[in-house]
């Protein structure tokens, strides 16, 4: 098992992009990551993008954006898709992808994975790609009702603090998501509990991602 990790003598800022079909995708698949990225001394600008954020769930989006950069140089980009139609409006869609390219050329995207059972969820990592096709790309999971849960290859042994203050975060933060069975604190330490038995990590908590392409430039 190959172990990397980000150059700390870096002559830029390491820029991340963050896409999330609705207000709590970014914070459930990566959130202990970007907890460490921006308390790394790389010392990160995060770019929030969100596609389905309405009413209370906008100002949600925005509270974890805060939140979950730690204070960090961040910008939120959000949408007002209808929930579970991205499909279906998917000319707008695509040209949210385009402006934001136009705004931002990332050194990491974070987004969907391809195989995920939700169809806004699909829709997100296909555009990700059809938009950035040079660009190192990790797709993470969403534990859902739909029991799609895949066999990810790449992953980010965390803190325990880390896994503690996401799943802090999460429970406070979405009071929209309360009611839901399965948005529990037991669901989210459970999967990074899962992926840090598989990936032999420290503290014994991961969360994992798929990565399609990636190049490596052992000279650089």
């Amino acid at each position: 098992m190959m172990k990397i990790s980000w150059n700390n003598d870096r002559r830029r800022q390491l820029t991340v992009l963050c896409f999330g079909a609705h207000s709590d995708d970014i914070e459930i698949g990566c959130g202990a990551t970007l907890l460490q990225l921006s308390r790394s001394d790389a010392k990160p600008r995060f770019c929030w993008a969100v596609l389905s954020a309405i009413g209370a769930r906008q100002t949600e989006a925005r509270r974890a954006a805060q939140l979950f950069t730690d204070g960090c140089e961040s910008e939120v980009y959000l949408k007002e898709f209808r929930d579970g139609y991205l499909p279906y409006e998917g000319g707008a869609v695509k040209d949210f992808f385009e402006e934001i390219k136009s705004r931002i050329n990332p050194d990491l995207i974070f987004t969907h994975w391809q195989g995920d059972a939700h169809q806004d969820h699909r829709l997100v990592s296909e555009l990700t790609w059809n938009t950035f096709r040079n660009h190192l790309i990790l797709e993470y999971e969403i534990p859902k009702f739909d029991g799609d849960m895949g066999r990810p290859n790449t992953f980010v042994p965390l803190e325990e603090w880390a896994v503690r203050q996401k799943v802090s975060n999460l429970v406070t933060i979405f009071e929209s998501q309360r009611t839901k069975p399965w948005f529990r604190d037991d669901t989210f330490l459970g999967l990074m509990r899962l992926r840090g038995m598989e990936s032999n990590a420290t503290s014994g908590y991961a969360e994992a991602f798929y990565t399609r392409k990636m190049v490596i430039d052992p000279l650089a």
